[in-house]
């Protein structure tokens, strides 16, 4: 480690070469062919010429390359489309836990204690959960305004992962 420290300007093209040449999970496409629109030779196979870089002709590279700039804008639609399903079953993977919790004008619920809204004497044992208070009204999508049993409102809304159903 430390004969390379220092050297990172150095090492940093051959990292960004290897991250443009490698194909990824999202598109199966490497950045280099989505944007040149053939894949990359790496430079050791020209330097070491392997039996399909010598059996390849001018002719055949430039036919190979014309029909690869033909057809990059339908790899780029495909790669479209994939990339769209990855994030679709992407979010679909993380919401699958997420539970949907929603509240009435009028139901009881507690609130989450914080720090600022904790009693600076309490120990760590004190409780997790402060309330209870009437749900006065919805603030926005996920969002509600709090109200105490007496009707005084809470200068704030609450977000609804910082609530939870009051069972008396």
């Amino acid at each position: 480690m430390n004969e390379k420290k220092g050297k990172w300007v150095e090492e940093l093209p051959f990292v960004l070469w290897a991250n443009r040449t490698t194909s990824k999970i999202a598109t199966s496409q490497t950045p280099y062919s989505l944007v040149f629109g053939t894949e990359a030779m790496i430079p050791t196979k020209v330097e070491i010429p392997t039996t399909r870089y010598l059996l390849q002709s001018q002719e055949d590279n430039n036919r190979s390359l014309s029909q690869d700039l033909n057809t990059i804008d339908e790899v780029r639609d495909l790669v479209m489309i994939r990339t769209t399903s990855h994030q679709q079953r992407t979010t679909k993977a993380y919401n699958k836990n997420i539970r949907v919790r929603r509240f009435q004008v009028g139901d009881l619920v507690l609130r989450k204690t914080f720090q600022n809204t904790k009693d600076p004497s309490a120990s760590k044992l004190a409780p997790k959960w402060e309330g209870s208070y009437l749900i006065d009204a919805e603030a926005g999508k996920g969002a509600y305004w709090l109200a105490t049993l007496d009707g005084n409102i809470l200068p704030k809304s609450w977000n609804v992962i910082h609530l939870k159903t009051y069972f008396t």
